[in-house]
This record gives C-alpha cells, structure tokens and sequence, in this order.
C-alpha cells in the first residue's frame, strides 16, 4: 500500500512547478499539498484594503481620475530583496517571520458587496488586486473577478506576471486592465529575483493582443538593470507589441535586504530618453 504522505503534488501557477510532499506549502508560501491536490492558503485572507487612486497602482491611462478598491493577501512567487511589501509578499499563513498577520476572512461576494458600497459613496470604479502578489491565490482572483463582472465593476491586476500561459489565458477574459512588473530585462536578473524573464514577456504579450489595458511598471535599481542598452531592448521588445503600451520607470530606495544606494534621477531621465525612442508614453515614478 502507498503511503499517503508520500504523495507529490505539482502546483501549476507558475515556472517553479512546485513540487510538493504532504502538507508542504510551495515557493509562494500560498499553496500548499492538501490532500494530493494543490490549493490555496490564501483564499479570502485579506492582509490589505484601502480605497486608492488609480494613479497609485500605477495606471495612468486607464480611467485616470478615479479611485479604485485594493485588496491584498499573503505570498509571492518571487524572491525581491528590495521588495517594499515584504511583511505580506513574503508571508506565510503563520505570518512574517514569525509574527502573526492581521488577516480579515472575506468570500468573493464580500469584496464585491464592499466594492459596490464603495461604488455608491465614493466612485469606487471596481477592485486593484494588489499589495502582494495576486496571482498566488488564482481562484479567489477568478471567482472574485467572475462576480465583479456581473455587477459591472472594474477587475485590475497588479502582478508580476509569473504565471502559466494557460491560466493566464483562462483569466484575461475577466480582466479589465493589468499593470505588469517587468523587473528588468535579462535573465541574470530575474535569477536575482527567483523567476522567469519569458514568463513575463509572455504575461505582457498575451494580455495587450487580448484586450486588457496594459502598463509595464521597471523599478530601476543601480548596477542591476539601469544600462541604457537594456532599456533600449526592453524599450524596443515593448514597442513590438505596441508603442502605445505606457511604461513606468520607478525610482528605487533600499529597502527590505538591499542596501544599494538609491537610483538618481538624473539616471531616470536618461533611461526615459532612450525608452522614447520606441514608446510614446513613458512616465517617472517615486521622484
């Protein structure tokens, strides 16, 4: 007879594949080997919630203006050291480090019912899933996004586009617009961050000849991924797409595990010039 707790299960989400023993949470921290089946220890657990500007996630093209209800949980499928979010990124069920997290239990249909209210006494244009990584908890984003649909609200994502082609593609149909990380452009670097460069690329891609409304968010760091001949590439890959994609080069500032020094915004402004070159819309953020 096979033992039980010998049972692998392969979490499908992401590049990691995680392969995963009985009760062993994955890469994420969000998942987990339940019974043989990989599910989500996040669903519903909200970390984070607040009423933001659209700006803030950062889109600025889409409904720019208005305010949006953003929700988070816990976990994240890469590995930032500068990470500004870390406490819920890089979180578990149990918490950060040991420390407890404040998590409020909450279905589908109460982030709905929450977003509506909002929708009604403050312009609330639907729900930014953000704060940590979202697609970590795929089904509470799914079944949250399908209701949000139905009561003619907004569904935004805030990711980092670490995530099947296949998933991603059963998704998109339910997402309005995406904000997508790309958080530099070589393989070294997402090495550095534990993911997949192609991952991302394929993210952005599937999701503007989809329809969503997409913006591409490069925090630049200092001798990481600041070279104008990579901007130029990353810059010129965009364009591909379509020139009219905005891109948002945000300023870095240690944080978390990195003590490199912040990024100059004379840095900011050259990386902008040669990103011109391909992109009508390229934005400075965090100067």
């Amino acid at each position: 007879m096979s033992d039980p707790a010998a049972t692998i299960a392969v979490c499908p989400i992401c590049p990691h594949h995680c392969r995963l023993k009985e009760g062993e949470a994955g890469f994420c921290r969000a998942r987990a080997n339940q019974g043989g089946t990989v599910r989500s220890l996040s669903y519903g657990k909200l970390t984070s919630a607040a009423l933001d500007p659209i700006e803030k996630k950062p889109l600025y093209h889409f409904r720019p203006g208005s305010a949006i209800f953003s929700v988070g949980t816990f976990g994240c499928n890469l590995r930032c050291p500068f990470c500004q979010n870390y406490t819920i990124s890089q979180a578990g069920a149990d918490g950060f480090s040991g420390s407890p997290l404040a998590m409020e239990k909450a279905r589908p249909e109460d982030v709905v019912r929450a977003a509506s209210r909002l929708a009604r006494e403050a312009g609330n244009i639907g729900v930014a899933f953000t704060y940590n990584e979202p697609l970590v908890g795929f089904e509470f984003v799914r079944d949250t996004a399908s209701l949000l649909r139905e009561a003619d609200l907004a569904v935004v994502l805030v990711t980092n586009g670490q995530i099947e082609s296949g998933l991603w593609e059963r998704l998109l149909p339910l997402v309005d617009a995406a904000n997508i990380d790309l958080k530099g452009f070589t393989q070294d670097f997402y090495d550095w961050i534990g993911g997949d460069l192609e991952t991302t690329k394929e993210a952005i891609r599937l999701a503007a000849v989809r329809g969503v409304h997409v913006e591409v968010t490069t925090l630049v760091i200092p001798t990481k991924n600041d070279s104008r001949e990579e901007m130029d590439a990353e810059g010129a890959w965009l364009a591909s797409i379509s020139p009219e994609i905005p891109l948002h080069l945000s300023r870095y500032f240690p944080c978390y595990r990195t003590e490199i020094p912040g990024t100059p915004v004379e840095t900011l402004q050259g990386l902008r010039a040669v990103a011109q070159k391909h992109l009508r819309r390229v934005h400075l953020g965090n100067v």
